[in-house]
């Protein structure tokens, strides 16, 4: 038997194979750290969601003591609704869903603020115990958040970089990976905060 004539056969498949094994560990990567984004938008999702829980409990624990603040009660309570119906697709989070659910949740932080500020008038309000544990509550969520958010834009970073990085953009494209936004913060962000007294 001559080895030679069977020598270009086995330089194919060998190649074909090597190629094989290359845009597979592409597209494996890919679907994992796709994963690890997915599950960072779950935890996001997760914080957001344990806010508004909070915000009504928040609401129906100041409504017992600030019958006045009726305006400011709804608009929070309108705020969480709105943020409550913006949904994104955890396996295509585009640039224009992200700042759809930032604005929402940014308009929920707003008013949520607003309410906290007026509840100062109330003196047996402030001194309450469960409204006390509840503001500490949403303190706490709130830096959950935060963390959430940065965890979020730390799962993207390897994806989008993965998938963009030739030669592995050539293969991503073909198997429908598209890059993933990162959390920004809200428009105005940038300024300080003015505080009145």
């Amino acid at each position: 038997m001559n080895f030679r004539k069977f020598l270009p056969w086995i330089i194919a498949v060998v190649v074909i194979f090597g190629i094989y094994s290359y845009v597979k560990g592409i597209n494996n990567t890919a679907v994992t750290l796709g994963q690890s984004v997915e599950q960072s938008w779950g935890d996001v999702q997760t914080s957001y969601q344990r806010r508004n829980d909070l915000i009504g409990n928040l609401v129906n624990t100041v409504k017992g003591y600030a019958e006045h603040e009726k305006t400011t009660l709804t608009a929070v309570i309108e705020a969480r609704a709105k943020a409550t119906a913006v949904t994104v697709d955890p396996t295509n989070i585009t640039p224009e869903q992200l700042a759809a659910f930032n604005s929402a949740q940014s308009g929920v932080s707003s008013s949520l603020s607003r309410l906290l500020v007026s509840v100062e008038q109330y003196p047996n309000l402030k001194a309450d115990a469960s409204f006390l544990k509840l503001q500490d509550e949403l303190a706490s969520t709130e830096n959950q958040i935060l963390t959430a958010r940065t965890r979020f834009n730390e799962a993207v970073k390897p994806y989008n970089t993965h998938i963009k990085t030739f030669p592995n953009s050539l293969f991503a494209g073909m198997f429908g990976f598209k890059e993933k936004a990162y959390f920004q913060s809200v428009a105005g962000a940038e300024k300080p905060v003015e505080v009145k007294f």
